[in-house]
């Protein structure tokens, strides 16, 4: 029988391809979304994409009732991967509150009802923004949580000592945290992809929308950093890439191969690549020109940050490895395919 995971935010970003991953890896998956910032019609792709339709319940993990149920309703569930969150760096400065209950309190709910129905193990969607501006570069997980420069990135660290105190506190779980860098591109059959709801707040989608037109000009938030160029210095990984890091990592938890009940791996490329090399890239990988202008820095930004992902390379046997070519290539297939659908 086919071993049953439960993804939040299954129809997001990065819920979208690990569900595809995990159903090729032979789950059974369950969803669950609010769909706040995506579409029911997500699971249509997936089933295109994997051959397989994932089971899908419209529900907020806010809702604790509704959760409850939800385990009642599909009992078995072995592990959660827990990606529902509200994510925008820039709006957690604007509307710190809505951050704190969406993302603090859905993971309380989860945790409390895990022992209630037997779901032993949780694969928790965190972040690098957790290093903050690290004082050595590449980052190793061994580096100092920093002060958050975001509401947002304050949440990933709560959420963090949220699951390490309930495990620490003797409840049945098991858990690992994947800290991630960049996710970007999209599935190689331009069927799933980053569609943000409004105006994008990540920087490929509102690359690929200005290249398309539907955006008139890309803003680089500042060019005065202490970085080679002066913009600001991420570590890009492909989306599906990452996607593979989930089903390793449930792996791990149910077949019982952890060192420890709670674990933490970065997950990145280990190649810091500045905002304006990426735009560069870009035009040189599609041969499309961007427009794109140099504004003011925005609120809550890290100025450079990338991966050493060493122990996770080495512990889970994992590794990155679509080129950044290759997976913005992607990421203009997914727009253009958008395009023929309609949908701008």
């Amino acid at each position: 029988m086919k071993k049953k995971i439960l993804v939040t935010g299954g129809t997001g970003y990065i819920g979208s391809h690990t569900v595809v991953e995990l159903q090729n890896s032979g789950y059974e998956v369950v969803i669950i979304d609010n769909l706040s910032n995506s579409s029911a019609d997500v699971v249509d792709n997936i089933e295109k994409v994997s051959g397989i339709r994932p089971a899908f319940e419209e529900l907020d993990c806010l809702d604790y009732a509704g959760l409850d149920a939800l385990f009642t309703k599909y009992p078995g569930i072995e592990a959660i991967i827990h990606f529902a969150a509200s994510k925008a760096v820039g709006e957690s400065v604007e509307k710190p509150l809505l951050y704190y209950r969406n993302n603090l309190v859905s993971l309380i709910n989860l945790l409390d009802l895990m022992p209630k129905h037997g779901v032993g193990g949780i694969v928790f969607s965190s972040s690098c923004t957790v290093y903050g501006q690290p004082d050595v570069l590449p980052v190793t997980e061994k580096a100092p949580i920093k002060k958050a420069e975001s509401p947002y990135g304050n949440t990933k660290q709560i959420n963090e000592e949220i699951v390490q105190d309930t495990v620490a506190s003797g409840s049945p779980i098991n858990a690992i945290l994947l800290r991630y860098f960049n996710p970007i591109g999209a599935h190689p059959t331009a069927l799933l992809g980053e569609l943000p709801n409004g105006v994008p707040q990540n920087l490929v989608p509102y690359i690929t929308q200005t290249a398309m037109g539907i955006r008139e000009k890309l803003s680089v938030f500042g060019d005065d950093y202490n970085t080679p160029d002066g913009s600001c210095i991420r570590d890009f990984i492909n989306v599906v890439d990452l996607a593979k890091a989930h089903v390793i990592a449930i792996d791990r938890i149910l077949n019982g191969k952890q060192k420890e009940k709670v674990e933490i791996f970065n997950v990145g490329t280990g190649r810091g690549l500045s905002v304006l090399e990426l735009i560069h890239i870009f035009e040189e990988s599609t041969g499309v020109k961007l427009n794109y202008q140099i504004v003011s820095r925005r609120a809550g930004d890290i100025e450079q940050v990338w991966a050493d992902p060493a122990f996770a390379n080495e512990e889970l046997g994992w590794k990155a490895e679509a080129t950044i070519e290759d997976t913005l290539r992607s990421a203009w297939a997914w727009q253009l395919k958008l395009r023929e659908r309609g949908i701008q």
